[in-house]
């Protein structure tokens, strides 16, 4: 599955373009999750160049694994589960504070 489309590419900040901003300004713009597994992504921010987004990572080991830190897309969209499903985009995803997403670890 195409993770980042156009209107997340254009919705998505910069690296670093956030710095001064609390967790309740900063919105989540995507989420991608393991359909057949643990692992959810919510981005806010994107670097089109690179192909890297930034934002809440949880891997399902518990709140005290979850994190703030840069992820590729293009290695997300490498991998492939046990039922040759990979990682998707929730395409019913609506933006949100970031503060909401780590506080209550959406899924």
């Amino acid at each position: 599955m195409k993770l980042i489309t156009r209107e997340i590419e254009n919705k998505a900040p910069a690296f670093n373009s956030q710095e001064d901003k609390s967790t309740t300004e900063i919105m989540v713009v995507a989420k991608f999750f393991n359909p057949c597994g643990a692992g959810t992504w919510y981005m806010t921010e994107y670097d089109p160049k690179q192909r890297m987004g930034f934002g809440w990572v949880t891997l399902g080991f518990g709140p005290e694994c979850d994190e703030l830190g840069y992820f590729s897309i293009d290695e997300l969209e490498s991998i492939e589960g046990p039922l040759k499903i990979g990682i998707e985009r929730d395409i019913h995803w609506q933006p949100r504070p970031l503060s909401e997403v780590m506080s209550t670890n959406l899924v």
